[in-house]
């Protein structure tokens, strides 16, 4: 299934269960709050840590739907999108989104990442982690440029006819800056929490430096583009103009992303939020490479990109609003043109402060959040359900739970936090889980049953909240 062929559900309101794959029959909650969860025996994972943590929730929160809800969301990428083997004694993990059977870059480092702060605490956990990062070294080396993967490497899947560089194995060749970053972050952060160096050997090595100069070449600044994709679509976000190049860039060291997180085409290829997280990114291989490998001509390298895309981020990515003051644009061209607006998925200027890319008192950032999360950004939107950032990759009026989820996670205020966990409790219509996005008159009316980025970073959303300030789930 292709991210835009999702199937838009109807479920009774009042606690009645949508039919999806997700549903179990073991028993344990109230007829209000039907098991929904995959049954024991029929998950993918099973974590100690995980369980442990889900009982810590639910005999502390007294609010039982949050209970229910965080038993159902917060496992749902182990429960249900990890196929996990040791070939030749290594950790190896294929993790799917959901409802498609391929393994994005991106989504696989999100989805496995709020279980990193758990992984000291259960070794198969830990091992479980490793193999993401173990199978993503082997797909940024295949193909850089590709967003998402097949399990079997000799599989031509739905796009193979695109006009682009496709080979066997790969799902989707949309070329995004996030798609490198990501596995950067999750292995940084493993080895960080953990230790453990296995997973970062001379293929890993290997693969931060084509990362280097996959970003070297996207800043164009010889006036080439190694990477180009067009398809046949009815869907302008699905390709992109000039004969699959896009439209030109100034090069002002800033580096170019052919599409955004959410896979739709950028109109003006310098996508802010994505190059915000590339600094972050190069800076933490630098220190992995230096530290780990030795390696200080790489690491000056990476730090030098990193300096480079900061600089040129300062200098042309803040725009005066006339209403907000300064502001970070969302995508920029080198020339002077923008586009002000936000999208829902991650990277975004919401949540830079959540990739550590600023901090959520950064001036700047919070006159971008004030705008962001308002009608001025094109893509709030504001219903008799509930309010959030939605995209044009699932359209208009449609607002993602992740967003919500995002909001509430960068916020310092209380209130904020208290009616975003309550904004999600009220619009998972009757199902238990998260959906990729939701009318914003009816949360019966959503896409994607099944999406398990949105189900375990609400769960990451409710420990985080559980740890630090658990009144705000009352």
């Amino acid at each position: 299934m292709n991210r835009r062929n999702f199937v838009r559900q109807t479920a009774l309101l009042g606690g009645a269960v949508a039919l999806n794959p997700l549903r179990g029959y073991a028993g344990g909650y109230t007829k209000d709050f039907p098991v929904v969860r995959v049954a024991a025996a029929e998950r993918n994972f099973s974590s100690r840590a995980v369980e442990a943590a889900i009982r810590e929730f639910r005999a502390n929160v007294a609010d039982e739907e949050l209970a229910w809800l965080f038993n159902n969301c917060f496992p749902n990428t182990i429960d249900t999108t990890v196929t996990y083997t040791e070939p030749n004694g290594r950790p190896d993990t294929y993790v799917i989104t959901g409802d498609i059977d391929a393994m994005w870059l991106r989504d696989s480092s999100a989805q496995v990442w709020p279980y990193l702060q758990l992984a000291d605490q259960d070794d198969q956990l830990k091992k479980l982690i490793a193999g993401v990062i173990n199978r993503q070294t082997r797909y940024v080396l295949k193909d850089p440029y590709a967003n998402a993967f097949y399990d079997d490497p000799n599989k031509r899947g739905e796009w193979a006819s695109d006009y682009t560089d496709m080979q066997p194995g790969v799902h989707e060749r949309k070329y995004e800056i996030d798609s490198l970053c990501y596995p950067i972050r999750l292995a940084y952060h493993y080895w960080k929490t953990t230790g453990d160096t296995a997973p970062f050997d001379g293929d890993w090595q290997n693969a931060v430096k084509t990362t280097l100069q996959t970003f070297r070449d996207q800043q164009q600044k010889d006036g080439t583009n190694p990477y180009s994709f067009m398809r046949t679509t009815p869907h302008a976000t699905d390709t992109r103009p000039l004969r699959g190049a896009g439209y030109p860039v100034n090069p002002v060291g800033l580096i170019c992303s052919a599409f955004r997180p959410s896979d739709d085409a950028t109109v003006f290829s310098f996508l802010v939020p994505s190059n915000f997280f590339a600094v972050v990114s190069l800076g933490q291989a630098a220190e992995m490479m230096e530290t780990l490998a030795g390696d200080t001509a790489t690491a000056g390298e990476l730090r030098a990109l990193a300096e480079e895309v900061s600089a040129a981020l300062q200098e042309h990515a803040v725009v005066e609003h006339e209403k907000y003051g300064n502001i970070y644009a969302f995508e920029i061209d080198g020339f002077g043109n923008r586009l002000m607006m936000d999208d829902s998925n991650v990277p975004s200027l919401l949540s830079l402060p959540y990739l550590g890319a600023v901090a959520d008192d950064d001036p700047v950032y919070q006159n971008t959040r004030a705008f962001v999360l308002s009608t001025d950004n094109p893509f709030f939107f504001r219903g008799t359900a509930a309010e959030g950032i939605g995209g044009p990759h699932v359209g208009m009026d449609y607002i993602w739970p992740m967003a919500i989820t995002m909001r509430g996670l960068t916020s310092n205020d209380d209130a904020e936090i208290r009616n975003c966990i309550q904004t999600l409790k009220a619009t998972h219509a009757g199902t238990g889980f998260m959906h990729e996005g939701f009318h914003k008159d009816d949360p019966a009316d959503f896409t994607r049953s099944w999406f398990a980025w949105a189900n375990t970073l609400f769960g990451e959303f409710l420990w985080k909240t559980y740890q630090n300030n658990p009144d705000l789930l009352t």
